[in-house]
């Protein structure tokens, strides 16, 4: 009886992980105001196409939906995990052959009011599907076909969404399904080796991407995909140049170089700049000034804007809260009353840990620039709506924890 009464009174939500969400999101509001005013004119756009009121109310609704999943049991949800899954898999299609084309890539539904990308909802329909399929009993995962079955549930929206293209947001479900299957139950050996082939495959393609020079032996990837790379690793543009290129031709090079790394360059200018407690809210100069391009300083780099108006406080700040996201998303994991709970639990931490180590990594020249956003710090109706609905299901699986 006491027991019972104990776990009667225990909260229902996780308050924890609630209040470390709103205070990213108030965050993301203020510094998407602050990285959008970089100048005066900004002032005279009219209220319903300030982006800090449409992130507002884009948390609304990722907030209603979260919501409302907290009254339908996960396992009710993942009923329809495999439609959900499909119904992802052919908007992921379909963009490719009616979405918008912007920054040389086909990633998003022009709506109008709301540009919808179909890649952040896919991440989420991939991992509902495996976490369904990674339920069954352990025995059943020792088998051979029950390997490779989760695999190709990762590889046809990787590879789908590689074809936008979207390297970042293809990348981030590597790790997620990974994690899944090796907290299912998965047999060791199986992960093993495939990350040791995966290793071994990557290295190679790294190795063509950095040294080959003739074109018709280089690996096929967009131009400012390969770009990026060269930049990360600080490769020499003119050292792929023609053996009898021009002094123009080399200058050429060398300014595009210049181009391409101006963002890196300037992002962390902007996390150096601003010292133990930053140059105070509204007043960096980087974006204002628009070294930080203003086109990605309230999406991609809005954590270089938060370093530099907020200096190291500032930036401890945002990790401690995503650090407290996290880890109580682990404890959810723990407290889930089945592998079901926990493998998605896990999927969403994993999901997330993705995207905040890419984002911040980039930002710090830690790893090479993707289109990868900050959940919920950087703009972007679609990211906010699925990182939300994650938290939701994070909810959703605390809620029918071990004990209730």
């Amino acid at each position: 009886m006491n027991a019972v009464n104990l776990n009667e009174n225990a909260p229902r939500l996780d308050r924890l992980q609630i209040v470390a969400i709103g205070g990213l999101m108030l965050m993301g509001i203020a510094f998407v105001h602050s990285a959008t005013f970089a100048s005066e004119s900004a002032a005279l756009v009219p209220a319903l196409k300030q982006l800090w009121l449409r992130q507002a109310f884009w948390y609304s609704c990722g907030l209603g939906a979260a919501a409302a999943l907290c009254f339908v049991d996960y396992h009710t949800i993942t009923r329809w995990a495999f439609v959900i899954y499909w119904v992802t898999i052919v908007l992921l299609v379909l963009v490719l052959l009616f979405g918008t084309v912007r920054y040389n890539a086909r990633r998003w539904f022009d709506l109008g009011f709301f540009s919808l990308q179909p890649s952040e909802f896919a991440k989420l329909g991939f991992i509902l599907a495996l976490g369904s399929f990674l339920s069954r009993p352990a025995d059943e995962l020792r088998l051979g076909i029950n390997f490779w079955k989760p695999l190709g549930m990762l590889v046809l929206p990787f590879l789908l969404i590689m074809k936008e293209p979207d390297l970042g947001s293809a990348l981030v479900l590597v790790p997620t399904g990974f994690a899944m299957m090796f907290v299912a139950g998965t047999p060791r050996k199986y992960l093993l080796r495939l990350l040791g082939l995966g290793g071994v495959v990557a290295a190679l393609c790294l190795a063509n991407i950095l040294f080959v020079k003739n074109d018709h032996w280089r690996i096929p990837l967009h131009s400012y995909q390969r770009d990026r790379l060269l930049v990360y690793f600080g490769r020499d543009y003119t050292n792929f140049a023609p053996p009898n290129a021009t002094k123009e031709e080399l200058k050429r090079l060398r300014l595009k170089q210049m181009d391409d790394s101006m963002n890196v360059r300037q992002a962390l200018i902007s996390v150096g700049s601003g010292g133990l407690t930053g140059k105070g809210w509204g007043e960096g100069t980087q974006k204002s000034l628009g070294f930080l391009p203003r086109s990605v300083a309230h999406n991609d780099f809005i954590f270089s804007v938060i370093a530099e108006e907020k200096g190291f406080v500032g930036s401890v700040a945002v990790l401690t809260l995503y650090a407290v996201v996290l880890f109580t998303g682990l404890r959810i994991a723990g407290q889930a009353r089945d592998r079901l709970g926990k493998v998605l639990a896990v999927g969403v931490v994993t999901l997330l840990f993705s995207h905040v180590f890419i984002n911040i990594g980039m930002n710090i020249r830690l790893m090479p620039v993707t289109g990868v956003p900050l959940p919920l710090l950087s703009y972007g109706g679609s990211s906010v709506l699925g990182s939300l609905i994650a938290m939701g299901w994070l909810q959703n699986i605390h809620l029918n924890r071990r004990g209730y």
